[in-house]
């Protein structure tokens, strides 16, 4: 688990128990989402902390739909955002990659033990390659159309779009969700010793903050890119689907969840603030 600087640790921690008080919810799992969780972040990149929270049972008692997401403003470099269990839990059976990477986060500040090992017991199941490997695909291919067209382009893109495209072939070789690390999939997805070079430059110099302006292009990384993104359009189509998680098991999950949550709600033993990350 990847250290953090105490003091924020704190304030990201008190941000989430306001957020409790305020919205009338608990927070069942809360997570680092952003560069800082695949190792890509500089000394001033924000936190970007994402959370499930789950409301009082009658809240989900209604004729009425009813806003499922809590979005705070980016506050000093703090991006705090969250879904409520049920868009969290209708997402995970259906795949969804960001639900799948806040569950491979090592920067946890807060979690419902039981609710958070239930998911992972079930993310293999729920992982399905074609859902995921077409959403790394559709990402690599947005960023790669906006940023790094043309002989000068902002350099610090090509992060956004080689580790949506290493995180492709990892799944199309390995049928698994792919690790999270940026050294990870560059270690695992560049042979060309050349070619990695480049890209662990890149890395560096993104993490040390250097890679704000704009740059010559890369030719060989964007080589790199215009035949992985061609590659990877053809292995899509040929990759599996999930087997998912059964309905009835997902509606046990929410209701035994409000139960041990609400039953007791003074009783703040799953929090997980109180052990350093």
């Amino acid at each position: 688990m990847r250290a953090i600087d105490a003091t924020m640790q704190q304030r990201i921690i008190d941000q989430l128990r306001d957020i409790e008080v305020r919205e009338d919810v608990r927070v069942l799992y809360a997570c680092e989402a952003g560069s800082r969780a695949w190792g890509g972040d500089a000394p001033d990149s924000d936190y970007d902390v994402r959370f499930i929270y789950v409301h009082r049972p009658e809240w989900y008692l209604s004729i009425f739909t009813r806003r499922d997401v809590i979005e705070q403003p980016i506050d000093t470099g703090l991006d705090l955002n969250g879904w409520d269990m049920v868009k969290a839990l209708n997402l995970f059976r259906r795949s969804n990659p960001s639900i799948l990477e806040w569950l491979s986060s090592d920067m946890v500040y807060m979690e419902h033990d039981q609710w958070s090992a239930q998911l992972h017991a079930w993310s293999e199941q729920a992982f399905s390659p074609k859902v995921c490997m077409y959403h790394y695909l559709s990402m690599a291919k947005s960023n790669f159309r906006s940023y790094l067209q043309g002989e000068q382009v902002r350099i610090k893109k090509y992060m956004y779009v080689l580790r949506p495209l290493l995180a492709c072939s990892w799944i199309h070789d390995n049928r698994t969700f792919p690790p999270l690390a940026m050294d990870t999939l560059i270690q695992y997805g560049l042979h060309d010793e050349a070619l990695r070079n480049d890209v662990n430059e890149l890395l560096q110099r993104k993490r040390s903050g250097h890679l704000h302006g704009v740059e010559a292009s890369l030719p060989r990384v964007r080589q790199f890119i215009d035949q992985m993104i061609n590659e990877m359009e053809r292995c899509a189509t040929e990759m599996p689907v999930s087997t998912g998680i059964a309905d009835h098991q997902l509606d046990e999950l929410f209701r035994a969840t409000l139960h041990s949550v609400w039953a007791t709600p003074d009783d703040d033993t799953y929090r997980k603030e109180d052990k350093p990350l």
